[in-house]
């Protein structure tokens, strides 16, 4: 099986550790900026990287851009170039077209143009943030409706030692513990009798605020 290829269009903060992150699991990537110094920065980091304006079609063509399974438009300050950069690589062939957005009406026009995921870095962190800081025990938060999230959540010492069925979250409410992450590793759909520990981490789906009360009920648990 070949490995997926990515193909990461502007190698600011974002782009660099994005196509980093890609090559640490296992990944090919190709870095793309027309600024040189920003290249010879990037070293050996990417499998490979190359100066070039990603607006220059012809240039996109010679790099074989249409071979890539995933091109990422990580171009952020520059409205007019992040959406001529994604029509050319949704033109030549891309098979998936992912870009950064900086504004709402900057999402917007990629979406327009065919863009096949928009992602707004700066606004999903700020969400994030705010969730950890209201939440003492949140760790990450992923918002996958305006209503329902999945979260990860710290086990506080007061349900050291509690199985997943003490829990009883399904019923009590109406979320689900779907993953456990422990030194051992990651247990997926845990069992009832799965026990956790203090710091153990947990994975919970639910709707947000029945995660909000499971939170509140359970770090009030008497041990």
């Amino acid at each position: 099986m070949s490995t997926q290829q990515f193909v990461v269009i502007g190698l600011g903060r974002f782009g660099m550790s994005l196509g980093m992150e890609l090559v640490e699991l296992g990944y090919e990537v190709m870095g793309v900026d027309r600024n040189e110094e920003v290249v010879e920065e990037l070293g050996d980091r990417f499998t490979h990287s190359v100066v070039a304006d990603a607006t220059d079609e012809e240039m996109l063509r010679s790099l074989g851009i249409r071979n890539f399974d995933c091109g990422i438009v990580a171009i952020g300050e520059n409205m007019q170039t992040s959406i001529l950069a994604s029509i050319l690589l949704k033109e030549l062939g891309v098979k998936k077209v992912v870009a950064k957005a900086i504004t709402i009406l900057h999402g917007r026009a990629l979406e327009k143009i065919g863009v096949d995921q928009v992602i707004f870095p700066e606004r999903d962190i700020g969400i994030r943030v705010a969730h950890q800081l209201v939440t003492p025990n949140l760790m990450d938060y992923i918002k996958l409706t305006d209503d329902y999230s999945i979260v990860e959540m710290r086990v506080p010492s007061c349900l050291n030692t509690r199985t997943v069925a003490d829990l009883d979250s399904r019923s009590r409410f109406d979320c689900t513990i779907v993953a456990l992450r422990t030194e051992a590793g990651v247990t997926i759909a845990p069992k009832a009798n799965d026990q956790m520990r203090e710091g153990d981490i947990m994975v919970i789906a639910g709707k947000n605020d029945r995660i909000e009360q499971f939170e509140r009920e359970v770090v009030n648990i008497e041990e």
